[in-house]
């Protein structure tokens, strides 16, 4: 196990160094001139912004909470920045060549007789930052050779002794030298295409990821919006028709989302009036030591049945034991692998999956072994992948989150690999499963393509 973590740790180290070079390759050295500012700048933000991402991601294991604050709003953030600087890189190096057949403009003024030298200069290096091109200093090396050989003498016969006056300036003025392969002084000053094209597609590439990621990290800051979904159950009664459960998950309370953030989904959850309140887990991403304050506004959640809670993996990673306390502290109930009974259905929560490895996952048979099956039972449970157990067992209803709708797009392709559902409502066999996209964000605070939710089930009976 050991020797795979290593593995995996530094096949992550080698993709990071692989992704900052080629970033520094096109936005750094293929726009800037050596030994310049601009590129000094870029050199040292391509390797200080990489460890600040190294250290968010590894701080909680050794660093003091206010340290873990510090790094990672930068080091997150540029996790997102980096994902959307490389994918409109990739796209730019499909536009790259149709920007180089683009025709150059020619200066304004510049004779007819110019437009093959600008030509040739396009195919051979041209001025840029760095310094002269080949062409041009060929083109001197020429002139100084032509220049020597109108002042050389013709005759064999000794040059005399004494000195030859000086030529008319009229004799050197009318034999001027052009050499024919030399480029206009336009076209030797202007940037080259390659320089030009690489500051086109470096700047739209970096222009897209910072707007695409300042408004997904607005939307996570302005906090989840709330969903409204109608569930038929056959089994439900009819006193229970209409019944709202507010369903939240993946609030992820941590170093960078703290009590305002808890604050903004009481407001919410509070606003919907709702009957019951499940919290399914993945609520936080640290100790109550250092969070129990930032937890603190979820005790002003308010339902006329209460609310209740269940695991997520991220608890067993945060001291799921003093979470489950806590969290009952500020009333809340867990649920762990058990059952109440309400008016018209059952509600029962199984520990999440990851509690297996102390012993203490989900027992389906505990939960809802003995209750009577003719009653409709919603199940929470925080990931999607033991709907076949809740199937196995008669659930009507399972409420789960974990996916965050992929939070980053294209990571919905990704969490459609490991989940059978990503967001929403699907029905396996007899029994219908709803995921949330969750109302916080894993690491980088930013969401796009998957917004931050909050949703209001209302359970609907067919016998009314």
């Amino acid at each position: 196990m050991v020797v795979v973590v290593v593995l995996l740790a530094l096949a992550v180290v080698a993709l990071l160094t692989v992704a900052h070079w080629y970033l520094w390759r096109r936005l750094v050295r293929d726009t800037t001139a050596p030994g310049g500012l601009a590129r000094k700048a870029g050199t040292v933000a391509a390797v200080v912004l990489p460890l600040l991402s190294v250290l968010a991601l590894t701080a909680r294991g050794w660093a003091p909470f206010w340290l873990q604050q510090i790094v990672a709003w930068p080091g997150y953030l540029w996790l997102a920045v980096l994902l959307y600087l490389l994918l409109a890189l990739l796209v730019g190096e499909a536009v790259r060549p149709l920007f180089r057949m683009l025709p150059q403009r020619r200066p304004k003024g510049e004779p007819d007789g110019a437009t093959e030298s600008v030509r040739a200069d396009e195919r051979a290096p041209v001025t840029t930052p760095e310094g002269p091109s080949e062409a041009a200093a060929a083109a001197e090396a020429e002139a100084e050779a032509g220049a020597a050989a109108t002042s050389a003498p013709t005759s064999s016969e000794p040059a005399p002794a004494t000195s030859p006056e000086p030529a008319p300036a009229t004799a050197s003025a009318s034999a001027p030298v052009t050499p024919k392969s030399a480029p206009s002084s336009a076209s030797v000053l202007a940037p080259s295409r390659r320089l030009f094209v690489s500051r086109v597609v470096g700047g739209a590439a970096a222009t897209a990821a910072l707007a695409t990621v300042g408004y997904g990290t607005y939307g996570v800051l302005r906090g989840p919006r709330v969903k409204r979904v109608t569930v038929p159950l056959a089994k439900l009664a009819r006193a229970a028709h209409g019944f709202r459960i507010a369903v939240v998950s993946d609030i992820h309370l941590g170093p960078v989302l703290g009590r305002a953030h808890s604050q903004r989904i009481v407001d919410a959850i509070n606003s919907t009036q709702p009957d019951l309140i499940a919290v399914v887990g993945d609520m936080v991403d640290g100790s109550v030591k250092d969070l129990g304050p930032a937890a603190e506004p979820l005790a002003g959640l308010e339902a006329k049945h209460g609310a209740f809670f269940v695991t997520g993996n991220h608890e067993y990673i945060s001291g799921a034991a003093e979470w489950v306390d806590h969290v009952r502290e500020l009333g809340l109930r867990p649920l762990e692998n058990e059952r109440v009974e309400l008016d018209g259905f059952d509600l029962a929560g199984v520990n999440d999956i990851a509690g297996e490895s102390e012993g203490l996952g989900p027992d389906f048979g505990k939960a809802l072994g003995d209750r009577d099956t003719t009653r409709a039972s919603v199940l929470l449970a925080h990931q999607p992948v033991v709907i076949h157990d809740a199937v196995r067992h008669g659930v009507d209803l399972q409420l789960s989150g974990h996916t965050h709708g992929g939070q980053l797009w294209p990571g919905s392709l990704l969490a459609g690999l490991a989940n059978p559902t990503v967001a929403g409502l699907e029905r396996y066999e007899d029994t219908q499963l709803y995921v949330s996209r969750g109302a916080g964000a894993w690491g980088p605070p930013v969401r796009v393509g998957a917004p931050s939710d909050i949703t209001l089930v209302q359970l609907a009976s067919r016998q009314a």
